[in-house]
């Protein structure tokens, strides 16, 4: 291989100004990702005022509905993989490999591991709505549609799609919240002491 050859670099074998550029461009976005991570509420107020602005914009603008479409259905993903098991216990009823969720009152506690993490689902959640909010400056995005048969169809999608899902964790018994281990209480302190 000779010098150049590799990508981002220049002739002299260094990286390009572009690829540097890029490359710190990432470091400062990822920085910032690192520093909003414990600030879960604040996060998720960001990403609800954004979304409202989005809705005011659509409502305005009259248009792009296709878009907005779109953009509920991916929401709806998020959030179906958000609610469900990083492992799927209808695959798992076979095989006794690797942890499950726990079926009876005296096992162990396992906490619930999503599919989906709630900091990648607030992170894709939030660029979908930059990304709609993006197109809605372009007219090619905005196909005219008759936007009360796109809502009747995301409602019934939606509650399908949650029915088939709630009617799963019903089956396999599993709760997607989770608070922490349950802590049971010892016997009560009736205040005696022994004599030594």
């Amino acid at each position: 291989m000779s010098e150049g050859d590799s990508v981002g670099d220049s002739v002299h074998g260094k990286p390009s100004v572009v690829f540097r550029f890029f490359t710190r461009l990432g470091q400062i976005y990822q920085s910032w990702l690192d520093k909003s991570t414990p600030y879960t509420a604040v996060r998720w107020v960001v990403t609800l005022g954004l979304s409202f602005i989005y809705m005011i914009r659509v409502y305005l603008l009259q248009g792009w509905y296709i878009v907005t479409y779109a953009l509920g259905i991916y929401h709806l993903n998020l959030f179906i993989a958000f609610l469900s098991p990083k492992v799927d216990p209808s695959l798992m009823e076979d095989s006794d490999e690797g942890p499950s969720l726990p079926t009876k009152q005296n096992e162990e506690f396992r906490p619930f591991i999503r599919r989906l993490p709630e900091f990648k689902f607030w992170h894709s959640a939030t660029k979908g709505i930059l990304v709609a909010m993006i197109c809605t400056f372009f007219d090619a995005f905005n196909v005219p549609v008759f936007w009360p048969i796109l809502v009747m169809y995301f409602v019934m999608l939606f509650c399908i799609t949650m029915k088939r899902q709630i009617k799963h964790m019903i089956k396999y018994r599993y709760i997607p919240f989770t608070h922490g281990k349950r802590k049971y209480k010892g016997k009560e302190d009736m205040g005696k002491t022994f004599a030594s």
